[in-house]
């Protein structure tokens, strides 16, 4: 699966997330892209953003994306609070819907 990690989290997530092609925005060039620029870019290489941008959802038209999103609810977006969510993450990735936003908390 192609992962787009969102500027918001650390790119070592990365390698939490094994068999997949992930990236992250920065480390792509795509740090300070709005979300629905962000959105425009990643619906044409990923097949999931992941982020800590709860508000995304309300803030953009999904419904049409072909590009499920995965919210992290975590008390920062430190990687010892993060990491601890990537089992669920994964568990979650095959059920993933384009157009969706699933939230994931501790």
């Amino acid at each position: 699966m192609r992962i787009l990690l969102d500027e918001n989290l650390n790119w070592r997530l990365e390698r939490l997330l094994p068999g997949h092609d992930v990236k992250s925005v920065p480390r792509i060039g795509w740090a300070g892209l709005k979300n629905g620029k962000l959105l425009a870019r990643a619906q044409e290489e990923f097949d999931v953003l992941i982020t800590m941008d709860g508000s995304m959802a309300s803030q953009q038209n999904l419904a049409h994306l072909p590009l499920a999103i995965v919210a992290l609810c975590a008390p920062s977006n430190r990687l010892e609070d993060t990491s601890p969510l990537v089992p669920k993450v994964l568990a979650l990735l095959p059920s993933l819907k384009p157009g969706r936003v699933v939230k994931v908390r501790a």
